[in-house]
């Protein structure tokens, strides 16, 4: 079995994601958010979020692999600030620490990555042929746009068996689907931008209220895949880009919300 040293993959890891390039929320903290004990990596998990109940089914399952586990996920430890070392922050740490995991996170760099992003990746899933980007956050633009010839029903669909998820078409644009955006996630804010754009259908996860009447007035068919399950496949696909780098085994730990 093939166990590399976690410094070399974490090295890597920041200069094919250019963490230190990409702007994103100071409670990201991309990169590397825990060391493991060994220093070492035999596996490598991907998850969207470092919750507790990841970290320790990733723990049961990888964790009596020869070397150490690195954990990829999108949604790190810290998006509640700098607080105590208690409570479930706590509970989560010692998790990590006792199954010898590594913690990586990877946020807005995962979202725009033209080979591994959540955008890029949902966008050839789908079929979508990329004609550029757009959805500007923090200067740059983490969203893809592109052709699709696709009645909108089939893309509902298309969406549903990619994602293992149940979409919510909010039918405000044409029935058949040519000029399509895509931002994962919490994306419907992008909405000015495609109605600028000429888009007739933006794909997110999740959406407010208000979008509702934003979508139906401009036009727009607003599909909403769910927070969690657009965002799965940003991480599968750099855990895949990372063992073909290494030479190390790679496990998806589908833990979806719902949302």
């Amino acid at each position: 079995m093939t166990v590399r040293p976690l410094a070399e993959m974490v090295a890597w890891l920041d200069t094919y994601l250019e963490v230190a390039r990409v702007p994103d929320s100071a409670n990201a903290l991309n990169g590397l958010q825990v060391e493991n004990r060994s220093g070492s990596v035999g596996r490598i998990a991907a998850a969207v979020d470092a919750t507790l109940e990841t970290i320790t089914d990733v723990g049961r399952r990888e964790g009596a692999a020869e070397g150490g586990v690195l954990l990829l996920v999108h949604h790190g430890l810290f998006w509640d600030g700098n607080i105590p070392l208690t409570d479930r922050r706590f509970r989560r740490v010692t998790a990590l620490l006792d199954n010898d995991i590594a913690l990586y996170a990877a946020h807005i760099p995962l979202d725009l990555h033209p080979e591994v992003g959540n955008n890029a990746g949902l966008a050839r899933a789908l079929g979508v042929a990329i004609e550029g980007t757009f959805a500007e956050h923090r200067g740059v633009e983490i969203g893809v746009h592109g052709a699709l010839d696709l009645s909108r029903e089939a893309l509902t669909a298309r969406l549903d068996e990619q994602l293992r998820t149940r979409t919510h078409m909010i039918p405000g644009g044409p029935r058949q689907v040519r000029r399509v955006g895509i931002v994962t996630g919490a994306g419907s804010s992008a909405l000015p931008e495609a109605h600028a754009l000429g888009l007739d259908t933006l794909v997110t996860g999740e959406a407010p209220h208000h979008a509702y009447f934003d979508a139906m007035e401009w036009g727009i068919n607003l599909a909403l895949a769910g927070h969690y399950a657009t965002e799965q496949v940003g991480v599968q696909a750099l855990a895949e880009r990372l063992a073909r780098q290494f030479g190390v085994p790679w496990a998806f730990h589908w833990h979806p919300t719902g949302l």
